[in-house]
């Protein structure tokens, strides 16, 4: 199965075929010696894998001028267009070079503080991220809000010139291994839903904060929970100013769904095409029900590709958040789709695990993709918010009934 879900060559210009060809060749040359080992290593249930050393990699990336690559020159970034952004991304996943530590700082909120944040804030925090000697995590959904992010309850209060910060956050996605924290907390007493919340920046070295790793299903603890007891952080780093916390919140997931997901459906594409490997070589391939689940995995896989390339040069972080909702939905339900199809495909194999291996590697591949994959359309918004969402918001139906 051909995993290739670039941009058409007929749709490029000159400047991005010598852009693709530069990384094409930067990646063969680099992705060599002790750096070719890590090739395909770390991502969604595998953050675990070889993390020192993925480190040392996306350093080497910053110091080539490969990290933040649509950011304005003025805070480092070399200001591709769109199609080189998504042409470095889908060279960067053919080359099955290994996932980045970097994504929440590079992705989320390096954008987030270009578009909402003080000068004073970009020049403190960006190049630290272009770098990758300040890594970062999302201090967005808590034990009693889940993913309904205007429920939060975790609370900061402003004294003298220090935010002090109480309560808890849950699934913070590597939070053990980072350095800050953007937290959303309701900075208004007595506010409530999308009214009185603010986007802080809150040091994740400091007496009160506890990080508490969270075992998953597929044995490894790359989500945590994280608990502020009196934290504290400089009263002047509150993105877009007090108050106005759901709106630099909606911006950033906006980015979470942004460019980045074209190199994501080429990982997708390449899963799958191991899984129509596999079929062909144990014979469920012969089953006709089997053969046309692949084929309809693929079809879905080109509708997510076409929605996204189709929206990429629409959304921006003041969009109403549908393309990006819909986007959600449409990848979480078929990566979720596929792990069951591995299932299927393995047969009474799918069972078994991987004998004498180490703790939390006893999991093959497509075993691991299965059980991870069961929380695809829980994290980064849920299936039913991200309804919401659309129908509330976009389509203008009556809101929910709430307590």
């Amino acid at each position: 199965m051909d995993v290739s879900q670039g941009i058409e060559t007929s749709a490029r210009t000159a400047a991005d075929e010598a852009f693709a060809r530069e990384i094409r060749v930067w990646l063969e040359e680099n992705l060599t010696g002790k750096f070719a080992e890590l090739k395909g290593l770390g991502g969604p249930g595998r953050e675990h894998e070889a993390f020192e050393e993925r480190l040392e990699w996306d350093r080497h990336l910053a110091a080539a001028g490969w990290t933040c690559l649509g950011w304005p020159k003025e805070y480092g970034g070399r200001e591709a267009t769109l199609s080189q952004q998504i042409i470095f991304h889908q060279e960067y996943a053919r080359a099955n070079a290994p996932a980045r530590v970097s994504h929440i700082g590079e992705e989320l909120l390096g954008p987030t503080l270009i578009a909402f944040g003080t000068e004073a804030q970009k020049k403190r925090f960006l190049p630290g991220i272009k770098t990758v000697t300040e890594l970062w995590c999302q201090g967005y959904s808590e034990p009693g809000a889940g993913s309904d992010l205007a429920n939060v309850s975790t609370t900061a209060r402003l004294e003298g010139d220090r935010w002090v910060v109480n309560g808890q956050k849950v699934w913070t996605s590597l939070a053990h291994l980072a350095d800050w924290c953007f937290v959303v907390a309701r900075t208004e007493p007595g506010s409530s839903r999308h009214k009185g919340l603010s986007y802080l920046l809150v040091p994740m070295k400091q007496e009160g904060v506890e990080v508490r790793p969270i075992i998953q299903l597929t044995g490894t603890s790359e989500f945590n929970e994280v608990f502020f007891d009196n934290a504290s952080t400089d009263a002047d780093l509150v993105v877009g100013g007090e108050g106005n916390g759901w709106g630099v919140a909606m911006g950033t997931l906006t980015f979470e769904r942004g460019v980045s997901t074209l190199g994501q459906q080429i990982g997708f594409a390449r899963e799958l095409a191991s899984i129509v490997e596999l079929a062909e070589r144990n014979g469920a391939a012969k089953d006709p029900a089997i053969r046309n689940k692949l084929t309809r995995a693929w079809m879905s896989l080109q509708v997510i590709r076409a929605h996204a390339l189709r929206t990429l040069t629409t959304v921006d972080a003041s969009a109403n958040g549908g393309e990006a909702s819909v986007a959600k939905l449409l990848w979480a339900n078929w990566h979720r789709g596929l792990g069951e199809l591995a299932m299927e495909v393995q047969g009474a194999a799918s069972l078994v695990g991987v004998e004498n291996t180490e703790p939390g590697e006893e999991l093959n591949d497509l075993q691991r993709l299965f059980l991870f994959t069961r929380a695809d359309t829980i994290y980064g918004g849920s299936n039913e918010i991200q309804r919401n969402i659309i129908a509330e918001r976009v389509l203008g139906l009556p809101r929910e009934a709430r307590p």
